[in-house]
């Protein structure tokens, strides 16, 4: 076959914008865009008897003119060495948006006798929420229109959401720049009029008491760490509220919820492997929360309720979970029934109690199964699934009361579906299969494979693809991973992705180590000193599909974000010459700088994931797979690397430096971009269009990098 160029098409008459020292200038050179050069200012830091230079730490200057000189040079760059794409963007794009019906309504969810739904508008971003009182045959109310709150922001994204117990108040959120800090604000919904109880900069945790004067929420630290729940009666001064749980141990983040019996107030503290909740009466708010398990080291605990006894899910002498139910007004151990007992091939993931049942949510051999369980007599009834391979997740259901449950269901060839089962019954009804206009699922195919990695474990692997794929080692082939904090990587519904498969694509995506597809003993394989595993599992999962002729090293292109950004990271450091491209996306790749400093969101509470570089055993480890400490002179696949100047989880400057250090140290003459959303934060652009756009470019890279015209 016709081998496709390492290189992208030349651009004619391409501004070159090269950064010496914070100056850009604008020269032609030999009519393509010269890459950006950012300046070295080397900084050293001493550990463990070593020096470690960073040439490009002064780009974490975020105040720095010079700094966002780079990234602007940086994107005009990206933008010149894909001026070539703009058709095929723009092709990708329009594939996108139509298989989105724009205007469309959700399945309403009924709560004490309201209707509550969303909407979606043709050519407006954002939903409009809604509700309708008594029937759905009733008159519209527009509770917020998000449209309406976004106009003036380059970013808008909504946070809470949550009527009253009376449903005559709104508390919502939002913010308005990607950097999850949220505004506080609470709507009369008789009235349409704003109270004046607005507080800034909370985090995502919320709870009404149950006479709906006062409210509960939470505030982030000067590292963005959820460390403080207050006390807010409504129409007192926000300046008066007060602290009902402070948690100083910064590898701790606080929460905020309420039982769906509506009887408890939960104010939580978790690490990455310990926690410790609080509870409260609703019905007294200005009372003092009780311990309800005081924080053992490793021990995990999650509450809720059910007439005179708490139930809990835990990991005491139970690594994937068991459930206990214990008196309310005897919440030690030793008054602790056993409910639901450990299996070690069975992670118990939620439990949702009800009046008369139980839903219990399981994950066995990678995937989620759903039992209704009748609470008196304890007969189970298991949730039959149409398909072999897919994702069910439990969808809104409010009413403590309900004699039904609702879950959302997919596969990679079924769209979303809101399905209903009679908790007495068994019944199940589809309400719901969002549509997709112009798909045609018969014209695809997805199956669970597995790959053996180096350690003879089995990995596994979804694949998708249309229907008679050849397996003669030529199929373009996106492989994607994640693999970190025990996170499961379902196998969900994209609609964009047929843009790729209809292109001749195979999508795969790895269930590797460090997830928790298999369980809790899968996410310990691939944490702390384990770590490396997760990559190694990716590349043989990248080899297997080469070695059964699914693809090739020229055709294959793998994508990760976030922490799936650091799996890039370190996998095209290890193996450059098995991958034709690579996406990464917000990635965590500067894994030492990072962790080292404490100032940082989320570094602290991470110890527990990643290791602690100032002890030496850990810093060896994790120096030995940081991205950007392990970059060296050698040949890279294609890249894309994307950040968000306001991401409180990745900072801009880790894929920032991380470039940086690519183009002053790689071989050859792969392309190396790096585009920089100057508006948004992690999760990138908000609002439907601009995601989509935001998609296409990244789809555009990939189709590009292995040679298809299009």
């Amino acid at each position: 076959m016709t081998q496709p160029s390492p290189r992208s098409p030349l651009v004619p008459f391409a501004f070159a914008l090269v950064f010496l020292g914070g100056l850009a200038t604008s020269t032609l050179a030999d009519e393509v865009a010269t890459p950006p050069v950012a300046k070295q200012a080397p900084h050293e830091t001493e550990i463990h008897g070593e020096t470690l230079v960073d040439p490009y730490y002064w780009l974490r200057e975020r105040e720095n003119p010079e700094v966002i000189s780079y990234l602007e040079a940086e994107n005009a760059y990206t933008e010149a060495q894909t001026a070539h794409t703009k058709a095929l963007q723009k092709a990708l794009y329009d594939e996108m948006l139509g298989r989105i019906q724009e205007t469309d309504l959700s399945v309403p969810v009924q709560e004490d006798g309201y209707y509550y739904y969303t909407r979606t508008e043709e050519g407006k971003p954002y939903a409009i929420f809604c509700r309708k009182k008594g029937s759905l045959e009733a008159e519209e109310q527009v509770v917020l229109d998000a449209n309406v709150l976004a106009e003036g922001h380059d970013y808008h994204q909504l946070g809470l959401y949550s009527p009253s117990p009376d449903h005559r108040l709104l508390a919502y959120s939002e913010d308005t720049n990607g950097s999850e800090l949220y505004t506080l604000r609470i709507k009369d919904l008789e009235t349409g009029e704003l109270l004046p109880d607005t507080i800034p900069e909370i985090g995502y945790g919320f709870a009404w008491s149950k006479d709906g004067k006062t409210v509960f929420y939470g505030v982030m630290d000067e590292a963005k760490r959820p460390h403080k729940i207050l006390r807010h009666v409504l129409g007192s001064d926000p300046a008066d509220d007060e602290v009902v749980l402070h948690e100083e141990d910064e590898r701790f983040r606080v929460y905020v919820d309420k039982t769906r019996s509506g009887d408890y107030i939960l104010a939580g503290s978790g690490s990455a492997i310990t926690t410790e909740i609080h509870f409260l009466d609703a019905d007294t708010p200005s009372a003092d929360f009780q311990v309800f398990l005081p924080r053992q080291q490793g021990v995990e605990y999650y509450l809720d309720h059910h007439g005179d006894h708490f139930y809990v899910r835990t990991n005491v002498e139970a690594k994937n979970f068991k459930l206990m139910r214990t008196p309310v007004d005897a919440v030690s151990p030793e008054n602790w029934a056993e409910i639901i007992s450990h299996r070690p091939r069975v992670k118990l993931e939620w439990v949702e109690l009800f009046r008369n049942h139980m839903v219990v949510a399981e994950r066995e051999a990678g995937l989620r199964r759903m039992e209704v369980r009748e609470l008196s007599s304890g007969a189970e009834r298991p949730i039959e699934m149409p398909e072999t391979v897919y994702a069910v997740f439990s969808s809104s259901n409010p009413e403590f009361e309900a004699t039904s449950f609702r879950f959302s269901y997919m596969s990679p060839i079924t769209p979303r579906s809101v399905y209903e089962v009679d908790l007495e019954t068994g019944a199940i009804e589809l309400l719901k299969e969002t549509p997709v206009p112009g798909y045609d699922r018969s014209l695809y195919e997805t199956q669970r494979v597995y790959a053996r990695a180096r350690d003879g474990i089995a990995v596994p692997v979804i694949l998708v693809a249309k229907k008679g794929l050849e397996r003669n080692g030529e199929n373009p082939t996106l492989l994607y991973g994640y693999g970190s904090y025990g996170s499961t990587l379902d196998p969900y519904f994209r609609s964009q992705i047929f843009s790729l498969l209809d292109r001749g694509f195979v999508f795969a995506q790895a269930q590797i180590r460090g997830g928790g597809e298999l369980g809790a003993e899968w996410h310990d394989q691939g944490k702390m000193m384990q770590k490396r595993t997760t990559f190694t599992d990716f590349i043989d999962v990248a080899e297997y599909l080469v070695e059964q002729r699914i693809t090739n090293s020229d055709r294959l292109v793998i994508q990760g974000g976030s922490a799936g950004g650091l799996l890039m990271g370190a996998v095209v450091n290890m193996r450059p010459d098995l991958f034709r491209a690579a996406v990464a996306q917000v990635p965590f790749v500067d894994v030492i700088n990072t962790m080292l400093d404490e100032s940082i969101p989320l570094t602290v509470g991470e110890f527990e994931e990643w290791g602690n570089p100032k002890n030496e055993e850990h810093f060896r480890y994790m120096i030995s797979y940081s991205p950007y400490d392990n970059v060296t002179a050698q040949e890279y696949p294609n890249m894309l690397v994307t950040a968000g100047l306001h991401d409180p989880r990745v900072q801009y400057w880790e894929p920032a430096k991380w470039t940086a250090k690519l183009r002053a140290t790689k071989s050859g003459d792969s392309l190396l971009l790096l585009k920089t959303n100057m508006e948004a934060g992690h999760g990138g652009a908000s609002g439907r269009y601009k995601a989509l756009e935001e998609r296409a470019f990244v789809y555009a890279f990939m189709i590009d990098s292995v040679g298809i015209a299009d």
